[in-house]
């Protein structure tokens, strides 16, 4: 019998000035092994705006890898962000007041109803999301923000 795995994404997002340009990074790891990364660099934006970004850019990168190759091993997803705001605002537990937001939150949702597992958003410290804020970093250096 296959030995099911935990998949844990954490995901960042970040502007230089708010709003400025800004990136996204995430690392996903199924059982401590990379499963994908993203570093990717998204233009003008608040932070809050790219925090969301990133967490539904991991969702659609996630059910892209799904549709090429079941996940059958995977038995759960665990996303882990450094942002208490989306992640309160996306378990529905603080209202959303922000236009922008909603729409970006409302996607989420939308991606997040087509995954077939269970799945969890938690909030983390920074100083726990150290590899995600790198990736951000790593992109907004490359773009020359």
């Amino acid at each position: 019998m296959i030995q099911k795995k935990q998949l844990v994404i954490h995901t960042d997002g970040g502007s230089r000035g708010n709003p400025g340009p800004a990136a996204i990074g995430v690392i996903a790891q199924l059982n401590n092994d990379e499963y994908f990364k993203i570093a990717q660099y998204i233009g003008e934006s608040t932070n809050n705006e790219a925090e969301y970004l990133a967490l539904l850019t991991s969702i659609e990168e996630l059910l892209k890898k799904s549709t090429s190759g079941p996940l059958l091993e995977i038995r759960q997803v665990e996303w882990k962000l450094d942002s208490m705001l989306v992640v309160q605002q996306i378990n529905k537990k603080w209202k959303i007041k922000e236009p922008r937001l909603r729409r970006l939150a409302e996607q989420c949702w939308q991606e997040l109803n087509k995954l077939s597992l269970p799945y969890s958003i938690s909030y983390v410290p920074r100083t726990q999301n150290k590899i995600a804020d790198a990736l951000v970093n790593q992109a907004l250096d490359s773009a020359g923000a």
